[in-house]
């Protein structure tokens, strides 16, 4: 059984910053791509940032040059630095990670949590 928990959502003025962190507990062999989603209200899930386990990166063309992923293999961790926020960040936020373990390889979703930018 893998649990990914993220933290750090809450509630920020247009040009903030949040930092979200995703960690991981479980039976875990091996974590793949490591990757943050988030679904607005009426919009369907979206990806925001993934970092591969090699260290590449891609984002959305929405958040590119503001937000940056990170991960610490060490401690089953994965970071979203959001800068410059913008009331179109207000979504609930959810780490998506390829995980291998004595079951096989397939993704686990976290339960989100929520970013709203509002002054």
């Amino acid at each position: 059984q893998v649990q990914l928990v993220e933290s750090g959502g809450g509630l920020v003025q247009p040009g903030g910053s949040l930092r979200l962190s995703c960690a991981a507990s479980g039976s875990i062999f091996t974590i793949y791509t490591m990757g943050w989603y988030r679904q607005a209200p009426g919009n369907q899930r979206e990806l925001v940032a993934a970092i591969r386990s090699g260290g590449d990166t891609n984002y959305a063309d929405s958040v590119k040059d503001r937000f940056t992923i990170s991960r610490d293999n060490a401690k089953n961790t994965a970071y979203l630095q959001m800068n410059s926020l913008k009331p179109e960040d207000t979504a609930v936020y959810y780490c998506n990670w390829d995980i291998r373990n004595h079951l096989g390889r397939r993704p686990y979703w976290g339960q989100g949590t929520q970013v709203t930018v509002s002054s």
